[in-house]
């Protein structure tokens, strides 16, 4: 183990802002590191000072003779017409079969490597650039959000490369389940000091959660003997013949006072509260024979699927596939190029993407757009609590939109969306912007909206809480995907264990497009209307499973109250015809349950 990368006694402020203060770590050729805090507190900072793109105010960053440091770059290195291989040989100097090698760790082959690399979508661009990276062989690599804007199975092939990567890694991102999978170190930046932890992010959490609540139950205990000590003292230190221990009793208070332990004041959770709208069953969108696209570029047609009313479905697909375009269509903010699509009546949509943020009135704060967008009955506190949760703290709220940055903006339409009284929200990467904690936030106020909430994230953990029900996006097909995200996740895992076996680019094909026959394609229709009237009515007995439950623990109440000998046995007979009924419901839910996962195991790829 060496020591690639030592900052000691660093300071860094801009302005009043303190990042840094007296913050000390290393980092080594062996661990996996990943750098958490909360938004503002100074990660992307510590990142460009460790690349030597930023000085300290005050300190050391003591570098490694040896250090060969790694990079994932974020803008455009590639020259016009050229190859991917053409690329690589020209950015690492390498001979063409070591690229070539490399970059079959990525999948890229064939038409992708001797292909124009600029035809390539921004998800393979981040593969060949990962490859170039790889090529240069660094023993110390640093990754800002490098799962931003990658779709899940370029993800999983990076996350598979960081698990063998023989040298050390920091990397900062929003996405716990990603830190989780690959750093066996954590880093937490918080109030200007960095703090090492051998372990996960999950772990470190729950390790610092254990040493507040010990410091808390240490500090109460030494309250309440500290309070018997000085009421001893009080009671007899003028006694002639108690002065002696009064005395005594004063050193050992002195001694039990330097016991008590300092602890900092924890950062503010984030709670978010959200629209108040009706539950609703049924069908909220249904789209029949839609054709989505751009001008005369098709990227989907055919298309017939429902989304019902209060589930959070998750759009799910390889970037380029056309995920954001379907987004964009049931949102009307692009016209179907055939067929329609249909939301039920009362539906009042929300939109939260890209192209919405140029949208906001420029001249409006913070606060007055806020203001402007929430209901009636939002007070101010309500507003500047939404304002905060979104970090526009203090000044923040009379900035004007027009100095705000694009994730300053991205985090105000949240805001605002939350703020309103949507019953349906499309969400296109909500997580953007955002770090781990305010992400977790948002997660929790999804998953209380009792409206309909249609997204697509790259964020795992983000995906594996919200999503209730999946759509797929895949080779020019949109469908309702006969599983759940788990289900989903597991196949496209599958698919990149089978590439990474290197049985041949035919096998690798084979996996990646399935050419449906006809017959195959009514057993697939007529299997997914199966599970969408399976949904429809597990949801319909849940809802009664509910309404059961809560009636079972009414008249339990009301038979533990009444003292009435009429009343009592009026409510045991209900609650004995109840609770038969509940069983019922539950027998009934088991059945389906069954049915359901059936369907789901024989449409499994």
């Amino acid at each position: 183990m060496a020591t690639m990368l030592k900052i000691e006694d660093a300071y860094k402020s801009y302005g009043l802002q303190v990042l840094l203060e007296g913050a000390e770590a290393e980092f080594t050729d062996d661990h996996k590191v990943g750098l958490i805090g909360r938004n503002g507190a100074g990660k992307s900072t510590l990142m460009r000072i460790l690349l030597g793109e930023e000085e300290l105010d005050k300190g050391v960053v003591t570098r490694h003779p040896k250090l060969r440091l790694g990079y994932l770059r974020q803008h455009d290195p590639f020259l016009e017409g050229e190859s991917v291989l053409d690329f690589l040989m020209r950015d690492t100097e390498q001979p063409d079969w070591k690229c070539g090698q490399m970059a079959d760790q990525f999948e890229i082959k064939g038409a992708r490597l001797e292909g124009k690399v600029k035809m390539l979508s921004g998800g393979w661009q981040t593969r060949v650039k990962l490859t170039a990276l790889l090529l240069h062989e660094p023993n110390l690599l640093l990754l800002d959000e490098p799962t931003n804007f990658l779709d899940l199975r370029t993800q999983l092939l990076l996350e598979d490369f960081l698990k063998d990567f023989r040298s050390g890694v920091v990397v900062v991102s929003h996405d716990r389940t990603f830190l989780n999978d690959v750093c066996d170190h954590t880093v937490s930046l918080s109030r200007g000091k960095l703090t090492l932890y051998p372990g996960n992010v999950d772990a470190f959490l729950n390790y610092e959660r254990d040493q507040r609540e010990h410091a808390e139950r240490s500090n109460a205990a030494i309250m309440v003997k500290r309070q018997q000590l000085e009421t001893f003292i009080a009671k007899n230190r003028v006694g002639a013949n108690t002065a002696a221990q009064a005395r005594s009793k004063s050193k050992q208070l002195d001694r039990l006072n330097e016991g008590v332990k300092t602890i900092d004041r924890a950062e503010k959770n984030v709670r978010m509260r959200v629209p108040l709208v009706e539950s609703r069953s049924g069908p909220a969108l249904r789209c029949t024979d839609l054709s989505i696209g751009y001008g005369e570029k098709v990227i989907a047609s055919n298309i017939a699927v429902e989304i019902l009313h209060g589930t959070r479905t998750a759009v799910v697909g390889d970037n380029g596939q056309g995920k954001t375009t379907f987004l964009r269509t049931v949102s009307a903010s692009l016209e179907p190029l055939a067929g329609g699509l249909k939301w039920s009546f009362g539906c009042d949509i929300g939109t939260y993407a890209q192209h919405v943020y140029t949208t906001l009135p420029q001249h409006y704060t913070v606060r007055e757009h806020l203001s402007s967008v929430a209901t009636k009955e939002a007070t101010m506190q309500t507003v500047l609590d939404m304002a905060g949760s979104f970090l526009f703290r203090g000044d923040d709220v009379d900035k004007e939109i027009s100095v705000l940055s694009g994730g300053e903006r991205a985090r105000l339409c949240m805001a605002g969306l939350l703020l309103g009284k949507h019953t349906v929200l499309i969400l296109d990467e909500p997580g953007n912007h955002l770090d781990v904690e305010t992400v977790e936030a948002l997660a929790d106020a999804l998953t209380r909206y009792q409206g309909t909430v249609i997204f697509t994230s790259h964020d795992r953990s983000f995906m594996e809480r919200m999503a209730t029900a999946v759509i797929e996006v895949r080779d020019g097909n949109v469908t309702n995907y006969p599983g759940d995200y788990a289900s989903y996740l597991y196949r496209v895992m599958k698919e990149v264990e089978e590439g990474h076996r290197g049985d041949g680019s035919a096998k690798a094909a084979k996996v990646a497009v399935i050419e449906e026959t006809e017959q195959a394609k009514a057993e697939r229709k007529a299997r997914n209307r199966r599970l969408f009237d399976l949904r429809t009515q597990l949801q319909s007995v849940e809802r009664q499973m509910n309404k059961y439950t809560e009636k079972k623990k009414t008249l339990e109440a009301q038979l533990a109250a009444s003292t009435d000998a009429k009343e009592k046995a009026k409510a045991r007979e209900e609650h004995i015809a109840t609770v038969k009924k509940l069983d019922e419901i539950e027998e009934r839910w088991v059945a389906l349950q069954d049915q359901q996962e059936k369907e789901v195991a024989a449409g499994a790829v």
